[in-house]
């Protein structure tokens, strides 16, 4: 059993994903019609397959949202059924106070969604009486979700957290490596396009931001990966640092471009130098020889910048002060002091020992969770 789980891990994300909500819909529907005796079961299937349709780390709140917008939209729909009888009037008011209901709760589209669908299903169908049975429904597929999310799949939230890290890593260094090419050759349109793909790292650091929360709250939540709250509280803080080292490659790019043909030159092997290490860092953010190989490249960019001549003029200056900065953030969320960093490329020497970050637990009866 055990095997035929690690061969479905290896489907493709995306596809990976459909399976699970497939069979979470499926053992829904079997439930709500052969357990509970639901003859109709429609919905059942549906909150199963819609609840684990969110990003990783995120379906079992979605599961929650979409139960919290179903009571909402029954008991309003309820309500005015007994209030008001059936009929537009009553389906009127019962739409908008629980859609009303759920934006006072600060509702997730989902919550407000499902409201308004469960006041309209109570009040429209059978005078009420789907209202009981959808929502009978929305607790049975919504605990198989859960059972999915928090239990038989629940994503590994460190492995999550540094899936996220890796991504944006390698935008950072698919940017710098840009940069470098567009030094090289002093071409000014390749310069521009590095600027833009830097430009998009905002998006990839606001991703990264949500998995971090998401991830806390799969170690806080599952029953599974509870154990992992400390070492993802560490790994959360050098994720968190990732948003510097962003903005300093972006600047590095903005200043280096502004330098003129013999800078240029001379700038284009070190950001070369750090594109690469950023590259290799994507490649096992977790490891710690990676992170430490990552940091003695950085030390040994700023090392040949030091060897060098400072130049005289403004931007030469700006584009090395922005290299060493790169270097500098580096190095920090591999794992270095973040004053014994600026310290060392200031200087350009110096010697340290990144610490072994933190590594996942097994997951119980030895089996790896997935990150997807």
């Amino acid at each position: 059993m055990a095997g035929v789980l690690r061969a479905l891990r290896r489907l493709p994300p995306d596809l990976w994903l459909v399976l699970q909500g497939t069979v979470a819909a499926t053992a829904a529907w079997v439930i709500a019609e052969h357990v509970v005796g639901n003859h109709d079961p429609f919905f059942a299937p549906i909150a199963a397959f819609v609840g684990l349709n969110a990003a990783r780390g995120e379906r079992g709140r979605n599961a929650l949202r979409l139960l919290v917008g179903v009571v909402l939209g029954v008991v309003a729909g309820e309500l005015m059924v007994a209030a008001l009888g059936g009929g537009y009037v009553s389906l009127a008011l019962a739409v908008f106070a629980g859609a009303a209901a759920a934006r006072a709760l600060g509702g997730a589209p989902i919550v407000v969604a499902q409201a308004a669908a469960g006041a309209i299903l109570t009040v429209a169908v059978a005078n009420g009486e789907a209202g009981t049975a959808r929502l009978v429904d929305a607790l049975i597929g919504v605990g198989v979700a859960l059972l999915f999310t928090q239990v038989l799949f629940s994503p590994e939230p460190l492995a999550l957290l540094r899936r996220a890290e890796a991504a944006a890593l390698t935008d950072m260094a698919q940017g710098l490596a840009l940069t470098a090419g567009a030094l090289e050759r002093d071409d000014d349109d390749a310069a521009e396009q590095a600027m833009s793909h830097l430009r998009t790292l905002r998006d990839r650091l606001s991703e990264l931001g949500r998995t971090r929360a998401a991830s806390g709250r799969a170690a806080r939540r599952s029953a599974v990966w509870r154990s992992q709250i400390g070492p993802l509280v560490s790994e959360t803080e050098d994720a968190g640092r990732l948003d510097l080292l962003g903005g300093s490659c972006l600047t590095l790019t903005r200043v280096a471009i502004a330098t003129d043909q013999a800078c240029r030159r001379r700038l284009a092997p070190r950001v070369h130098e750090l594109a690469d290490g950023l590259a290799e860092l994507a490649g096992d953010p977790g490891d710690r020889l990676t992170r430490q190989e990552a940091a003695d490249g950085a030390l040994e960019v700023a090392r040949r910048l030091a060897a060098g001549p400072m130049p005289s003029d403004a931007e030469a200056v700006a584009a090395i002060v922005a290299l060493r900065t790169v270097a500098s953030d580096l190095m920090v969320f591999a794992g270095v002091d973040a004053e014994q960093a600026d310290a060392a490329v200031r200087e350009g020497t110096g010697e340290f020992r990144v610490p072994a970050p933190p590594s996942s637990p097994r997951a119980p009866f030895g089996l790896r969770r997935p990150t997807r």
